[in-house]
């Protein structure tokens, strides 16, 4: 004898959206009455009572359950059977799709891009496989099947052979050894100018800066170190990167730990940073130089943390000169570490965090460790 109809095991996620289906409502009375079935049958109720608690007969009940166990949550958007045959096959709309997403310039046609007419018409004058379909067809077909219209986005990829070494002895540095790991880096430059940002203001009455035609002041540039374990940033502004300051740096990131036991300090590949005087210094002071892989100066920890510095000092701001600005940095600088867990300071952190990862969406760990010393 065959067992009562029942869901099977729903997911979390399936769950919690039939969940939030039947809570809020849906603009559509099938996919609300639906979700109010599945979510019953999980609940244990048999489907008698589900029917009548829906106000449906006990075979639709059944048949909205047998669905869901095939495919899942599509079938609370069901495809009505009936009306006007159906033109294309499924393999002429994966077709459609296919050349949809290809380049024009792949199938000889002088564009970048297709819009839904020319598409349309490229389609309708293929000698190998013409398919007749109207432009709203396409467009619905084309969302049907998830095809958006998007904007192109650009990355750039690392090309460095090490570039998996580099990142496992990053990652090892900052699980591994927290508290004897520093991060270094320029941020810059800074430039004497007014410089829009945020602020709370009348409805329709925002601050203004004045603008700035001739800028006499030059650039200077703030050469940043982090504390990974202590959570504290400190650097000074210097009129230009080179050796020079960036030795000064590291020897600042000595003085933190003065015990004569390794650290490691992350940066990036700057020339100036991998120099003989900083290289010989290094190996002699017991300092380890974990670079970044080639275009990746997001796995540097303290691009996180150059986000709220220019979001609290350099936006919204006009600072005469760089003795003011340097000034205003440094103040900053100590109420941040003075308060390094004000929720504020962790907001911008992680949308600095995600906007310097986004682009190609990385995330540290999913890889076993190598073996580090």
């Amino acid at each position: 004898m065959a067992g009562p109809v029942r869901v099977r095991k729903l997911t979390e996620q399936e769950g919690e959206k039939l969940r939030r289906i039947v809570r809020r409502g849906s603009t559509s009375t099938v996919r609300y009455r639906r979700a109010m079935m599945l979510l019953a049958s999980a609940g244990g109720h048999a489907v008698p009572v589900i029917a009548n608690l829906v106000q449906a007969d006990e075979d639709t009940v059944r048949g909205v359950i047998h669905r869901f166990n095939e495919i899942g949550l599509v079938c609370l958007d069901p495809r009505w059977a009936g009306g006007r045959p159906r033109l294309l096959t499924d393999d002429d709309e994966d077709f459609v799709i296919q050349t949809a997403t290809t380049r024009p310039t792949k199938l000889g046609m002088p564009f970048s891009r297709w819009s839904i007419r020319k598409l349309a018409e490229h389609l309708r004058r293929n000698v190998a496989r013409p398919i007749r379909i109207g432009r709203e067809a396409l467009r619905c077909l084309l969302a049907r099947q998830g095809v958006t219209f998007q904007r192109t986005k650009t990355w750039k990829e690392s090309a460095d052979p090490d570039f998996d070494a580099k990142l496992d002895r990053i990652e090892y540095a900052l699980t591994e050894r927290p508290g004897r790991t520093f991060a270094f880096d320029e941020f810059g430059p800074l430039g004497i100018r007014p410089t829009a940002g945020s602020c709370w203001a009348k409805e329709g009455r925002p601050n203004r800066l004045p603008a700035t035609f001739h800028r006499t002041h030059g650039v200077t540039y703030f050469h940043g170190c982090y504390s990974v374990g202590d959570d504290t940033l400190w650097g000074v502004n210097r009129r230009h990167k080179g050796t020079a300051p960036s030795l000064a740096a590291l020897q600042s990131i000595r003085a933190a730990r003065p015990d004569g036991a390794r650290i490691y300090v992350i940066l990036d590949n700057l020339s100036a940073h991998k120099g003989s005087k900083i290289r010989q210094w290094a190996r002699k002071n017991k300092v380890e130089l974990c670079c970044t892989p080639t275009n990746a100066s997001w796995a540097n920890p303290i691009e996180a943390h150059f986000g709220p510095l220019r979001q609290f000092t350099l936006a919204n701001s006009n600072h005469p000169n760089h003795t003011v600005q340097t000034r205003e940095l440094q103040r900053y600088l100590r109420w941040r570490n003075q308060n390094a867990r004000h929720p504020s300071v962790l907001a911008a952190q992680r949308r600095e965090r995600a906007r310097v990862r986004s682009e190609r969406g990385i995330r540290w760990g999913g890889r076993p460790l190598a073996a580090a010393a």
